[in-house]
């Protein structure tokens, strides 16, 4: 991962290709600010919310450290028919959904975005901070995601249909087993300056 751009490498790991860059995901979070001082003028730009909401940081959207929005990801999903649910929200848990029976998850903590998503029949937990991916059993998943949720992670479900991969085609035909789980970027290093 580079700088904080893991909400590209989350989209592009959902989609199991380079399909967002930077830039373009800078251009969805500029056109979302636009929109919203659009909104914000209509209620007269001489008024007292207009100009707090112009002394804000430059976006709501988007930083300099290459952070995005959960609205720049929901823009960025619509363009492949693809929508977000809030996995925790009550219209969700209505439904009483199995986590089994979904496709994928995008969860967030702070300024970090993963995907969580089935290959195959297999789940991964595609984390761009681990030095590569993370198997997930059935009988895990449900856990994993209530762990998340304690560790006060928000986990969205996207819903639709995920462009075919060469990936997902593969693990149709056979099954991963992974000996060890996959090292955060950096904790080799560093256990080996403790060995040292």
């Amino acid at each position: 991962q580079e700088g904080s751009l893991c909400a590209q490498h989350c989209l592009n790991n959902l989609l199991q290709g380079e399909y967002f860059s930077p830039v373009e995901l800078s251009s969805i979070a500029q056109q979302l600010d636009e929109e919203e001082r659009m909104r914000m003028a209509e209620g007269g730009v001489s008024s007292e919310e207009y100009r707090t909401f112009l002394q804000q940081q430059p976006s709501v959207n988007m930083d300099d450290s290459g952070f995005f929005s959960i609205q720049v990801i929901s823009n960025a999903l619509k363009v492949w028919g693809l929508e977000l649910i809030l996995f925790n929200s009550p219209e969700y848990q209505r439904l009483g959904i199995d986590p089994i029976n979904e496709k994928s998850f995008i969860c967030n903590y702070k300024e970090h975005w993963f995907t969580v998503r089935k290959l195959g029949k297999q789940w991964f937990n595609l984390n761009s901070l681990l030095m590569g991916p993370e198997l997930i059993s059935d009988t895990y998943l449900a856990l994993f995601l209530a762990q998340l949720q304690q560790e006060g992670y928000s986990i969205f479900v996207v819903k639709g249909d995920l462009p075919d991969c060469e990936a997902d085609q593969l693990l149709q035909m056979i099954r991963v087993q992974q000996m060890q789980r996959p090292k955060l970027i950096g904790e080799e290093t560093a256990q080996s300056r403790d060995q040292r």
